[in-house]
């Protein structure tokens, strides 16, 4: 048995495991993420979060996708972690450090009633184009063309620590992401996949998001993914540099001041309990 607790940011859930509360063997993480996420034979997840020390940071965390994949940041993860941290007593200041395999990011948990509810975290600074990301296409530069289910998408290479292909469309909901969604994911332009965003501005503050996330398909929210397209639409013009991004889930506040992407949102718990892991 596995104890696991159960959270979600915006729709965007993760099991989450703690080397605070129990030992574990970090090498059957990729197994038991795809079992904790099997809606129907585990919990239903996005993927699995391990939380444990740091000799960098105040704690650190791994993320593994639904498919076993490990990535390398995840900013509702983020979120998550500082809020269980936090809410556990693992850390005892508001604003903390977090090791990811992406680098060190600060968050600051804004406490509510004895308990965390929202979150802001500093992303860091996004770098754009064909060298930020794995690229092996033809073009060079920001912007990049890949072919998907019989058309040509036009989108941003962003790294927020993770590679991002951002698509600035007229409405996201036109776009049959379920379809287009994976064939862009494994492309062989992206030899180590991508996770890609389709988003419509409204006006110059607000931006309508939705995505395909590397290695778990279509999820609620992806703050990783909000930053880079915010980033992505300033970079362009045609954005300011305060947005309020509307995701499946519900809505992230992004921030970009002096080159560093803020993220705030919710962090919610939503279960503990003991996982039977059929090995």
């Amino acid at each position: 048995m596995v104890r696991v607790t159960k959270m979600h940011a915006l729709g965007n859930n993760y099991v989450y495991v703690s080397e605070f509360e129990q030992p574990l063997d970090e090498s059957e993480f990729p197994r038991l993420a795809a079992a904790v996420s099997d809606v129907r034979r585990g919990i239903g997840s996005d993927g699995l979060i391990w939380i444990g020390p740091s000799n960098a940071a105040d704690l650190r965390m791994r993320i593994f996708n639904a498919d076993g994949s490990e990535a390398e940041t995840c900013g509702n993860g983020l979120r998550c972690v500082a809020k269980f941290a936090f809410d556990r007593g693992f850390v005892d200041r508001r604003r903390f450090t977090i090791e990811t395999r992406a680098g060190i990011v600060t968050a600051e948990v804004h406490p509510e009633g004895g308990q965390v509810r929202q979150v802001t975290v500093d992303m860091g600074i996004p770098r754009f184009g064909t060298d930020a990301v794995p690229y092996r296409g033809p073009e060079r530069g920001d912007s990049v063309s890949v072919a998907a289910a019989g058309e040509t998408f036009h989108g941003v290479l962003v790294s927020m620590g993770n590679p991002h292909f951002v698509c600035f469309v007229p409405e996201v909901g036109a776009i049959p992401l379920a379809q287009v969604g994976p064939e862009i994911e494994r492309h062989p332009h992206f030899p180590e996949r991508i996770n890609v965003e389709f988003v419509a501005p409204r006006g110059r503050g607000e931006l309508d998001f939705r995505v395909w996330e590397r290695g778990s398909g279509i999820t609620y929210a992806c703050g990783s993914g909000a930053c880079a397209s915010v980033a992505a639409g300033i970079r362009l013009g045609v954005l300011d540099p305060s947005v309020t991004v509307h995701l499946q889930g519900g809505d992230l506040r992004i921030e970009v001041k002096d080159g560093r992407v803020w993220m705030t949102g919710e962090a919610v718990e939503v279960m503990t309990g003991q996982f039977h892991w059929p090995r």
